[in-house]
């Protein structure tokens, strides 16, 4: 059963009387080599275990299944269920888990299904839960490799470089737990209903030690997010909200310069280094070394 062909789905969705969910960002794949290239990369053959998030008519999932000694995907829609046992019937390595991945404990899940083998992670992750998502895998630390598919614009802001205007907090975030690459575009014309955005496949491969070290990983990303929160002022200016009850801006404009900065400097600017040394500058001025 060709599972991306479109009128195998319709066919499929039709016996079962399935209704995409624009709630749900539900959109289904019509173009055969974007699993099959996912499954490839994601790492499901050398590990063995795989978590899918949000399998939907099973694609990923039947070419996840060909080449992993255990898939569990998680679904949160109950009318997908069915549509599931009857699109991955040739395979008996896989498990179903109805929930919502953002209430699951992951770690928790990996352990009970998997034991002491590490796992993957592979989605094909809606638009509406992109963020919270990916951090909930990043944080669950039971992954070796995260392979997702999402927004190209989301793909390109985890991956940017400072002082470009993709660059965000949510990069900087990422790239402090993970190193971050894009696989490949995937055309809004390769799914069905058509999105209004292209997309593109994300791979993430959690670190053993954050990118950089800091004495206050708290501090570290309250700066990073004041930084980002007014990224149109200066650093001095917008960090006012984090530390102005301790220091007035002439001693955040010193504490600026004492890392290599220039005060007139905007925090889109800063590498995680940077921020990292900021931080640890802030976090000894606090503390009155």
């Amino acid at each position: 059963m060709n599972l991306c062909d479109i009128e195998t789905i319709r066919a499929v969705l039709g016996r079962h009387g399935f209704h995409f969910s624009k709630s749900l960002g539900q959109n289904f794949l019509t173009d055969a080599s974007v699993p099959r290239r996912i499954a490839e990369q994601s790492g499901a053959a050398e590990t063995g275990c795989v978590v899918e998030v949000g399998p939907g008519m099973g694609c990923l999932t039947d070419e996840l299944c060909r080449r992993a000694a255990r898939v569990v995907a998680v679904e949160l829609d109950r009318a997908l269920l069915p549509v599931l046992a009857e699109t991955l019937s040739e395979h008996d390595n896989y498990e179903i888990v109805q929930g919502d991945v953002l209430a699951l404990d992951l770690a928790a899940l990996c352990r009970e299904k998997f034991g002491e083998e590490r796992a993957v992670a592979c989605a094909n992750l809606p638009y509406y839960i992109t963020t919270p998502a990916i951090t909930a895998l990043l944080e669950s630390r039971a992954f070796t490799r995260i392979t997702v598919m999402v927004q190209r614009e989301v793909a390109q802001r985890i991956c940017a470089q400072p002082g470009t205007a993709a660059y965000s907090a949510f990069t900087i975030y990422v790239q402090y737990h993970a190193a971050a690459k894009i696989l490949f575009d995937v055309p809004a014309d390769c799914f069905v209903p058509r999105p209004k955005v292209d997309s593109a496949v994300l791979q993430l491969t959690p670190l053993e030690q954050p990118a950089v070290q800091t004495k206050d990983e708290k501090l570290f990303f309250a700066l990073v997010r004041a930084a980002f929160n007014m990224r149109r002022k200066t650093l001095v200016n917008a960090l006012g909200p984090v530390l102005g009850s301790e220091m007035d801006k002439e001693t955040i404009a010193g504490l600026v310069c004492s890392v290599g900065l220039d005060a007139r400097v905007r925090g889109e600017r800063l590498s995680l280094m940077d921020f990292a040394r900021l931080a640890d500058a802030a976090a000894d001025r606090l503390k009155g070394v």
